[in-house]
């Protein structure tokens, strides 16, 4: 590689960590707020991708165990500057929640911020996110009646069948009934993604994996590192977990109150400060590590939990291509894309309106924050000031 690409590289890998730090600062609401953020950002502002190839982005890691909004950053990563654009894309947007949650379970416990008034005004902020997305991903990829009939069924399972198994069933679902509605249309504004990332390497990384998954239980079991038995069970966690970060609840559970690694209350109250933060929500585990094992717990356990999303987006990019050109592939895409934007809807109702808007202040509130972010077109940060600014007002009011 000559200088110029080199140094080429190098800005696109300063820009990226740039960008996502910046996210990683701002991002309130969950996994589906931030699929909003990224919208915004990437597809809107920076055009670093298209909005189909977004969607298509999103529909992948939806069908990938894992943190979906942490995947989807680390894969527009990769595409923006290969391998190392894609790490610290996670680590821009994962390190300021981390930071946080780990000087909470170290130095915060004594607090009690539960009902301040901008934590609740960053709830309505994840609102008129949310709102936005959905608006801009349903006019793009529901534009017929056969594909909002595809989003509002979802819309209407999602909220009938709150399963995990409910999320899975309806994008295989909507993937099969694509496939049968859309097989012989061909999208011919699907614009062809340079990933500099060589099948070899998607090769191993999927390898690694599988070989993770299978490896750590085994050695954990002939070991007495206590290390290892963390990365063991935060590997686990987040290979096995479909649905985002609010799944892998249960998941944690298990492996750390049973065990006494980590008591209820403490567990519990990690998990109220977690949705208090930027960021994506599997940095609860950074929290869980550093009560368990300071600094030292927190990193084992913020880097076991996300290996399996790094292992499995670099792992399966080499081939979206592919995938992509085939019309079967694009028949399937096309009925997820609709099936997630009813999924977004889905949870845009519960649990992001049910625990933000209580009263018709709030309502009000964000009323106010999707105008100035849509059609004033004032930037995310703005927004989440002045949510917290009026959350505070709200408790009054």
């Amino acid at each position: 590689m000559d200088k110029s690409k080199k140094l080429n590289r190098l800005t696109s890998t300063l820009e990226v960590l740039w960008v996502s730090l910046k996210l990683g600062l701002t991002s309130f609401g969950g996994p589906v707020a931030h699929l909003g953020y990224f919208h915004d950002e990437y597809v809107r502002r920076k055009k670093w991708l298209d909005e189909r190839s977004f969607a298509d982005l999103v529909a992948l890691c939806q069908f990938l165990p894992g943190p979906a909004s942490s995947q989807v950053g680390i894969g527009i990563g990769t595409i923006r500057a290969g391998l190392l654009g894609g790490f610290v894309a996670w680590l821009g947007f994962t390190l300021p929640s981390v930071i946080a949650l780990v000087l909470f379970a170290l130095v915060l416990k004594g607090f009690d911020i539960g009902n301040a008034g901008w934590i609740h005004g960053l709830k309505i902020v994840a609102v008129a996110i949310v709102a936005q997305a959905i608006l801009g991903m349903g006019q793009k990829l529901t534009p017929d009646r056969k594909r909002v009939t595809i989003a509002i069924v979802s819309t209407t399972i999602t909220l009938i069948w709150q399963t995990t198994m409910a999320q899975i069933v309806l994008i295989a679902l909507a993937a099969l009934i694509g496939v049968l509605l859309y097989r012989e249309k061909t999208d011919v504004e699907r614009t062809e993604l340079q990933i500099p990332v060589s099948r070899t390497i998607g090769l191993i990384c999927l390898v690694l994996f599988f070989a993770f998954l299978v490896g750590l239980p085994i050695l954990r079991g002939i070991s007495t590192q206590h290390w290892l038995a963390l990365f063991d069970s935060f590997y686990r966690s987040g290979s096995l977990v479909f649905g985002g970060g609010h799944v892998v609840l249960p998941f944690l559970e298990r492996e750390m109150v049973p065990t006494g690694w980590v008591s209820k209350e403490n567990f519990l109250s990690g998990y109220g400060i977690t949705q208090a933060v930027p960021g994506p929500l599997f940095t609860f585990a950074s929290y869980l590590g550093a009560i368990n094992g300071g600094v030292f717990g927190a990193v084992i356990a913020t880097f076991a939990i996300f290996l399996p999303a790094y292992l499995l987006v670099i792992g399966t990019l080499p081939f979206w291509n592919v995938l992509r050109s085939n019309p079967k592939i694009q028949g399937a895409l096309t009925g997820i894309n609709s099936a997630v934007v009813g999924i977004l809807l889905a949870a845009f109702y519960n649990p992001i309106w049910t625990s933000a808007i209580l009263k018709p202040a709030d309502f009000a509130l964000a009323a106010i924050l999707f105008i100035l972010l849509v059609f004033w077109k004032l930037p995310p940060w703005v927004i989440v000031i002045a949510g917290a600014a009026g959350g505070t007002l709200t408790i009054i009011i």
